[in-house]
């Protein structure tokens, strides 16, 4: 059964990917551009679990939580530097 579900969800999910990334280019102001990014790393988290799922390795699941702190790191710092013009005060 997982043989089949875990295929179509990575394809489900790779859809998001790009349907994400097009809202990235195209988001008609900066506040639209942010969510997407943020967005666009949670997809990535949720791809490389499920192909650690699949594969049955550890390494994805270290990669996916590498990817989480970045991007929450990365989302932090762009809301700040939106919200007063500078990062580090």
């Amino acid at each position: 059964m997982l043989a089949y579900v875990i295929p179509l969800c990575l394809v489900l999910i790779g859809l998001a990917l790009v349907l994400t990334m097009a809202r990235l280019i195209i988001g008609p102001d900066l506040p639209d551009r942010i969510l997407a990014l943020d967005t666009l790393y949670i997809n990535a988290i949720a791809m490389l679990v499920l192909f650690g799922v699949w594969l049955g390795s550890d390494l994805y699941f270290e990669a996916a939580l590498l990817i989480a702190v970045m991007g929450f790191i990365g989302t932090v710092a762009v809301a700040k530097y939106l919200l007063r013009g500078d990062i580090i005060e």
